[in-house]
Formats: C-alpha cells, structure tokens, sequence
C-alpha cells in the first residue's frame, strides 16, 4: 500500500470503526513515556505573560509571547484540559448528541459554555474560529504523518491562516501511558497546577487500576477479549498494534483476539471488517465494544448473529473507548472495567 493511500485510509477509510475513527467516514469514503514538552509549568504559571513553547508529537515548536489563554481545541483534548483545570473558548469534533446531550467525548465539560465549531467530520467553521482570535489550537494526530485529527484537509490552510499555531498530541503506534503524559505536560504549561492532589491522586488511582488489570490478566490468561465495533452493515473487529489503549492493554498481559495482518489491509492496519453473518469468526470471553456515538451500542444491535455470541449470551460485553479523554482521571474507569470483566468473566469461547 502506498503512504498516500495509507493516509487516506487512517484519516478518512478507517475513521475507528475498531481504530480510530467514526463509521460514517467508512462508509463514505468506501509504553514508552515520553514527557519532554517546551517550557516550564512553574514560568508559565507563575508568568503568564511571559514567552510560551511547547514541542508537540510532530517534532514541531508552537510559539506565543504569552501562555495561550484563546485555546480552540478538538473535543476530547479539550475535555482532557477541562480536567486538568484549563478552560478552552471553541472546540470541534462530536460534542452533542443527535438529542441535544453532551457526546462520551466532551467528558465533563459544560459545552454550553463553549463554542463548537462543527460536530460532524468535515465540519469546521472558520469564521467562529477566527472570531474567537484564538491564540493555540490543540489536537491529536492518528498517524505517522502528523495528521491534524478532524482539522478538514480542504480548509487546513485556511485554518492555518488565521495565525494561532497548532499543537498535535499523537495517539498512534504507543502505549496509553505516553499520550497522557504528553497531554498532563501540555497542561502544565498552559498553567496547570500538575501537583495538586486531584491530579496526583487520579494519577495514582490509574497505577493501581494497571496493576489490578495486570494481576487479573496474569490469573486469567486464558481470557480472550475482543475489541469490536457495530455498524448497521459491518462489524469491525480491532487489531492491537495501533491503538494506544489496546497497546497498553495487551502489555499489561490482556489476551487480546488478533486479526492477521492480511485481514485488516482494508482498514488501514486498524481492523477487520466482518459481515454480521460473520460475526461469531473469532471466539471470545468478553467483547469490549466501543462506545463513540457514531457506533451502534450493543443494546441496539439487532442482529440475531450478535445474540448468540457466547461473551453477549453471558452478559460479558464492555463498553471501550477507541478516543480516551487524555487524563488520568477519565482512563482510571477505562482499566478498571477491564480488570472487573476479566476477574469476573467466565470461560465461553
């Protein structure tokens, strides 16, 4: 596959579906840590009118004579820094539900008192954003290339005009653990008290929810989980080695449900597509399933393949987050669930 092809794939083709992505894009179109960051959270904090810098995951430096306070921010970076105490003026990316309700994605944030800029992919309007005379805008990228995560590819240099620099948190190819410090650090440069005893309390609950998921794993190795995601047409089964929260998983010991390679070349190297007649191709204990609104949720599947899965019949299916919130916080109950599922489940494949 060519690296143009394999870009289009991983930014539009395989819009998670058991990567990254949301389905409508599908459909449409077809450990280590790492916390050097620019500049230093106690300068920043204590001067807020001093110099800012930070080096993202493209290897490039934003640049601003003062911290960034007008912060644009893809939805759930934007949730991720509402956890750690810093405010964004506009977001984009799914933030309201088709009933009005705030998206899994915008996680605690009050998103009445932000500006949304677009809900759906593709969308971005460029006259609020410039209208915000935002000073950062914030993302993740889900490639090697250093894509800008539902920054739209046709309005990008327009985007770009506008003169606020861009800061890409990467989620590809590495462990959970890496991107959360990335985003804690970025954090703490834009002001955040990093040694407050709530983030250094979620951070500690997440290492003893490792270590649980580690001991559950280790007891239960024959466990087999698979991580899948419903469309109304396709079940998309994940593969391991790109997704940050499988990666960290799958090193903490889970006995993950792996789909060869040859498998998941249609999807960019995220997944595997199966037809719903398919869908009992792998035998598994417990299905993580994931939980974006743009995936049909396991109690909407109608699909009587999907009843009489062996994991559905015992009630071991477990929401997943394909897009985790970048905090420590919100990935605390994301490594619990798993650990409970396991240390529960029952052998049925």
């Amino acid at each position: 596959m060519s690296n143009a092809r394999a870009t289009r794939l991983t930014r539009r083709g395989i819009l998670a579906a058991g990567g990254a992505l949301g389905l409508g894009a599908v459909l449409a179109a077809c450990g280590d840590d790492d916390t050097n960051g620019g500049g230093s959270g106690k300068e920043t904090a204590a001067a807020q009118s001093g110099p800012w810098t930070f080096e993202d995951d493209r290897g490039q430096t934003a640049k601003a004579d003062k911290v960034p306070s007008n912060i644009v921010a893809f939805i759930g970076v934007a949730a991720a820094l509402h956890d750690y105490g810093v405010q964004v003026k506009g977001v984009f990316g799914p933030t309201r539900t088709k009933d009005g309700k705030p998206d899994v994605q915008a996680g605690d944030m009050d998103i009445t008192k932000v500006t949304s800029l677009g809900n759906e992919w593709g969308q971005f309007n460029i006259e609020k954003y410039a209208s915000l005379a935002p000073d950062l805008l914030v993302t993740t990228t889900f490639d090697d290339a250093g894509t800008l995560w539902y920054v739209p590819e046709e309005s990008k240099d327009k985007i770009t005009a506008v003169g606020a620099p861009s800061v890409a948190v990467s989620v590809y190819d590495r462990q959970l653990t890496q991107p959360l410090q990335r985003m804690l650090e970025l954090a703490r440069t834009l002001g955040a008290d990093v040694t407050s005893k709530k983030i250094t309390d979620a951070k500690k609950r997440f290492e003893d929810a490792s270590a649980r998921l580690r001991a559950a794993a280790k007891a239960k190795p024959d466990i087999k989980v698979m991580a899948g995601s419903a469309s109304q047409d396709l079940f998309y089964v994940s593969g391991t080695n790109l997704s940050v929260d499988l990666e960290y998983f799958k090193a903490l010991g889970v006995n993950f449900i792996e789909p060869p390679e040859k498998a998941k070349a249609e999807g960019g190297g995220w997944f595997e597509s199966l037809s719903w007649e398919n869908v009992d191709k792998y035998g598994a204990d417990i299905i993580m399933m994931d939980d974006r609104s743009s995936a049909i949720q396991p109690a909407d599947i109608g699909e009587g393949t999907w009843k009489k899965l062996p994991a559905v019949k015992a009630g071991q299916v477990i929401p997943r987050s394909p897009e985790p919130i970048l905090s420590y916080d919100k990935c605390v109950p994301m490594v619990e669930n798993l650990a409970k599922a396991i240390e529960n489940a029952k052998k049925v494949s």
